[in-house]
């Protein structure tokens, strides 16, 4: 039961994980952001993305911001994992 769970969060966390990736390099195509698509993956990766550029400053033209996001995801989840696999 606490497999499937995991399989299920690892699912959620890796896919996540890719459209943040995806919604990054759209960025460097201005029309593929305005896109359908483009627009839908800002609806749910921006608001996760906006916490960390808040707080980290771009570096000269580069954003690092969403590394770190990426990063504190993996985080998360690992957390999750150790917590649900203790018990």
């Amino acid at each position: 039961m606490i497999f499937n769970l995991l399989n299920v969060l690892n699912m959620v966390f890796t896919a996540y994980t890719y459209m943040i990736i995806i919604y990054i390099l759209m960025s460097w195509v201005p029309a593929a952001q305005e896109s359908k698509f483009g627009q839908i993956l800002a609806k749910v990766c921006e608001p996760y993305l906006s916490i960390f550029r808040k707080i980290i400053p771009p570096i000269g033209m580069i954003d690092i911001s969403p590394i770190v996001a990426i990063l504190a995801l993996n985080f998360a989840f690992r957390g999750i994992v150790i917590l649900l696999t203790s018990f």
